[in-house]
């Protein structure tokens, strides 16, 4: 009986905790001219509330490739294309799958070659990598993913 009122007590607890914690992230400058962030207005001062972004990865998306239809890609199902950049994480992860399982690729960097530029705007890109395989796109990287549509 306990256990089971202590559950009900902890749960109630978890659901409960975050609407109270609301409100936004504040930042105000003190009299010696200190920048200050906290998530309550400072009393009786001057703050304005800062918009918070958060960058969380999303798990990976398969679609339809804008390119299916365009020559080059119909004469190998099963070409890869991968759009990336030299710092992405799971741009590399990516890489070295292919490379390891002999898995032939072509790489277009998006912030350094034009096609890759050029290519990453017709794809609407919004973040990277980007995968093609034929007439499927892959938006970021698992292996999982990647067989699926391999």
């Amino acid at each position: 009986m306990k256990h089971l009122l202590f559950s009900i007590v902890f749960i109630l607890g978890l659901s409960i905790g975050p609407a109270s914690a609301g409100g936004g992230i504040y930042k105000w400058v003190d009299d010696n001219g200190n920048v200050h962030f906290s998530d309550k207005p400072p009393s009786g001062g001057k703050a304005s509330e800062v918009e918070v972004r958060i960058n969380s990865y999303t798990s990976p998306q398969i679609t339809a490739s804008p390119f299916s239809g365009q020559a080059g890609n119909a004469a190998s199902h099963q070409q890869v294309v991968l759009y990336s950049t030299r710092w992405c994480g799971y741009c590399k992860k990516a890489r070295n799958y292919f490379q390891k399982n002999n898995i032939a690729f072509t790489e277009y960097d998006v912030e350094t070659t034009e096609k890759g530029k050029r290519d990453y705007r017709a794809l609407g890109g919004s973040s990277v990598p980007i995968i093609l395989v034929g007439d499927k796109r892959l938006n970021g990287f698992s292996a999982a993913a990647f067989e699926r549509i391999y």
